[in-house]
């Protein structure tokens, strides 16, 4: 029985899903991104991440359990020479699942993960200045379009000025202001 059992078997024996998932997160620090199953991708983060979270501190007992689970010597060398200085500032959630969908053979949902800090793409979208949208619900409408109302008319300040330069204006050319009255007398 699996009473509060919360990790995924993934169908294995142990030792097959050991080794399978060593040679995954291998597969992701050298490549950054790899295609699997969601299931896999979710057993792969739970992981790799305490591998990560270890290697920010490059010592040789770091090094040693970071071999222990990927037993991948190119695999834990890329680990402490690109990917932590990268993850060195980020406090957790170094990896990314992203949805592709269902696979044609046999429906399974799969999913790319990635490191997040290793993403080019999404990298440069946010260098680019894209913020995230914010949160919209109706209160916040109403603050903002009250915050936009005085950008949409002039403003006093603006009417105030404007009106003194009417009245400078008008002041010197007295006759100018007198020709429409006229005007309109014809009429």
């Amino acid at each position: 029985m699996r009473h509060n059992n919360t990790n995924n078997n993934l169908g294995r024996k142990s030792a097959h899903r050991k080794a399978m998932l060593s040679n995954m997160a291998s597969s992701l620090i050298l490549h950054k991104r790899i295609k699997t199953t969601t299931a896999k991708a979710k057993a792969l983060r739970v992981f790799i991440e305490p591998i990560l979270t270890k290697s920010k501190e490059d010592s040789t007992n770091s090094r040693r359990l970071a071999f222990n689970y990927l037993q991948d010597k190119n695999a834990v060398t890329e680990l402490f020479r690109e990917i932590s200085p990268k993850i060195s500032e980020r406090p957790g959630g170094y990896t990314r699942i992203l949805k592709l969908g269902t696979r044609l053979g046999d429906a399974a949902e799969m999913c790319y993960i990635e490191l997040v800090d290793f993403n080019e793409v999404m990298l440069a979208t946010t260098a680019a200045g894209e913020t995230k949208t914010t949160k919209r619900s109706r209160r916040g409408s109403k603050k903002k379009a009250e915050a936009e109302a005085p950008k949409k008319g002039k403003t006093v300040a603006e009417k105030v000025t404007k009106a003194k330069k009417a009245e400078v204006k008008t002041q010197p050319d007295e006759p100018a202001a007198e020709a429409p009255q006229a005007a309109e007398e014809k009429e």
